[in-house]
């Protein structure tokens, strides 16, 4: 909620100064994190408003696509996403189970849905029966859309991910390698590209500047409040 109302905020606020740019006026802009939680419901929300019928829980698969999930391999999970009945053939195929796409329970995405409980049993029986690997790489070929289930470190370590530079390290004096390790923007912009000025302020380390700079404190009162333990 935090990260998801705070991009809403950022959005918003350049709304407004768009606004005020083209004769407008200032604004104050009203955000919950609750609205924000509310509004990323998007599929089920929309599922639930239409039909007033309330979704059972369904962990991470799709509410409104089968297969759409994460399934169980010989050594980790991946998750398959199938879009659409030629995908579901495509996969079957692979999967040495093309009997698959002509049984009436899965002819199409809607039978799909309908039966996805014995069906997503049937699939995890297949897929765990080779490697992730095994999976990704065949599929892949067929172009069939899933990908892997990654811990953390294998998040870092995709040639992707250090591709697009989204690990950086900055210099910070409490490090004992004189530096940290940090997560980079996700965001590439070709004329005014991301600049890393400042790794994460320490404890206590802009107090001074902030009350010199901005609320106008000569030393002896920023040392009162110091005594006092106020900062």
């Amino acid at each position: 909620a935090d990260v998801m109302c705070g991009m809403y905020a950022a959005v918003s606020i350049l709304a407004a100064i768009r606004h005020r740019d083209q004769g407008g006026h200032g604004q104050y802009i009203d955000l919950a994190l609750l609205d924000s939680q509310a509004a990323w419901l998007i599929n089920s929300g929309s599922n639930y408003l239409t039909s007033r019928e309330d979704q059972h829980r369904l962990g991470n698969a799709h509410p409104n696509i089968v297969p759409y999930q994460a399934f169980q391999t010989s050594d980790s999970f991946f998750v398959l996403a199938i879009g659409n009945d030629a995908q579901f053939r495509k996969f079957c195929k692979f999967a040495e189970a093309p009997e698959l796409p002509d049984d009436s329970r899965f002819k199409t995405n809607a039978d799909r849905v309908k039966n996805r409980d014995v069906l997503v049993t049937m699939i995890n029986d297949l897929t765990q029966g080779f490697s992730t690997r095994h999976w990704l790489e065949g599929l892949a070929k067929r172009q069939v859309p899933c990908g892997p289930v990654n811990t953390i470190k294998e998040v870092f370590d995709d040639p992707q991910i250090q591709h697009r530079e989204m690990e950086i390290s900055m210099p910070h004096p409490l490090s004992g390698k004189g530096e940290v390790s940090l997560i980079g923007s996700p965001v590439k912009m070709s004329e005014t590209p991301v600049s890393y000025r400042n790794a994460p302020p320490t404890l206590g380390q802009h107090t001074d500047e902030i009350l010199e700079e901005i609320l106008g404190m000569d030393e002896d009162e920023r040392r009162v409040l110091a005594m006092k333990k106020v900062v």
